[in-house]
């Protein structure tokens, strides 16, 4: 997946208007935007303590949202590595960013030709309430802990994103 000049929204990739925040895909984050930096994994299972790893080396131990950030980035790279068409040969890419107190994360995998769709609410609460299951609580997790999160598809791939208030 790469940086688009424009949105899914249409709107061009600069700041939202009256926000002072970006309007567009965390992929086309710049380092004046705060960017922490990029990393591509392998989509493997073992790429999940790596993702933690990298993200608490460049947010560092203190950081008052590090454990919602590290919780939320295993959840959606545990996703990637498990349910896209990143899993054994493609690669997930990890995106951080800090902005004036929110830290933005982004997981970047290759979207699923089965079109299993992963952004919905509705998705959320399916899971909730099955409290018997070992799995399926990432993007609940993700909807109770982020202060904001969404997903962009294209033919190339899936990005979903979400951001920690500190």
């Amino acid at each position: 997946m790469s940086c688009h000049e424009t949105s899914p929204q249409g709107t061009s990739c600069r700041e939202k208007p009256g926000t002072g925040r970006p309007d567009r895909p965390a992929c086309c984050l710049t380092a004046g935007d705060g960017l922490l930096g990029t990393i591509d994994l392998p989509g493997v299972d073992a790429s999940v303590p790596h993702a933690r790893a990298w993200l608490r080396d460049r947010l560092g131990a203190h950081h008052p949202a590090l454990d919602d950030v590290l919780l939320l980035a295993s959840e959606l790279v545990t996703n990637a590595v498990r349910h896209s068409d990143s899993r054994d040969a493609g690669t997930v890419t990890v995106v951080a960013a800090a902005l004036p107190g929110v830290i933005h994360v982004v997981v970047i995998d290759d979207g699923s030709a089965t079109g299993l769709r992963v952004g919905g609410v509705e998705d959320v609460g399916s899971v909730a309430g099955d409290e018997e299951s070992e799995g399926g609580r990432g993007l609940f997790l993700v909807e109770m802990l982020a202060s904001a999160w969404g997903t962009y598809d294209d033919g190339s791939g899936r990005a979903v994103w979400f951001e920690v208030k500190y």
